[in-house]
């Protein structure tokens, strides 16, 4: 009778099947994760401000993130809430936007305690700003907290 002598190191083989498809899920997880986290920003030219500070948001918060792009154009999470290339001045869903959002927030003194976050393109009039602002303090919002966005020089 002839037995074959098997070699142990020859024999053994690693199957990477399911090694790939755990790396695939997590390339797929890292991909959509990276994509929502970006939703709320548009790709605006910030301008620069010498003092400006690291933007460190509480993640608890319910800060709200409205980009101003320079044609005067306000959007929310790709949302386009008020275009002046309509022809239109009303400005109602911007304000019942943030009506919402103050009603969400936590409150201090019967006010919101979350901040705005105004991101504008540096080319943006300043009037646009404004008008976000004034909505903010309106008596049926009363968000008094308003955070600009800008660019940190580079050193």
């Amino acid at each position: 009778m002839n037995i074959a002598k098997h070699d142990a190191e020859t024999d053994m083989e690693m199957n990477m099947t399911p090694m790939i498809d755990v790396v695939f899920l997590l390339i797929i997880f890292f991909m959509i994760i990276t994509d929502l986290s970006q939703q709320e920003l548009e790709d605006l030219e910030l301008p620069m401000a010498e003092k400006a500070q690291e933007d460190k948001p509480d993640p608890n918060a319910k800060r709200p993130i409205l980009n101003i792009r320079q044609d005067g154009k306000i959007i929310v999470k790709r949302d386009v809430l008020f275009d002046p290339a309509d022809g239109n001045t009303d400005r109602s869903r911007v304000s019942n936007f943030l009506r919402t959002m103050a009603e969400q927030m936590e409150k201090v003194d019967d006010y919101p305690d979350d901040p705005v976050l105004i991101r504008a393109d540096e080319f943006t009039p300043f009037r646009e700003i404004q008008k976000i602002m004034e909505m903010c303090a309106d008596q049926n919002i009363k968000i008094w907290k308003v955070e600009l966005a800008a660019k940190v020089p580079d050193a």
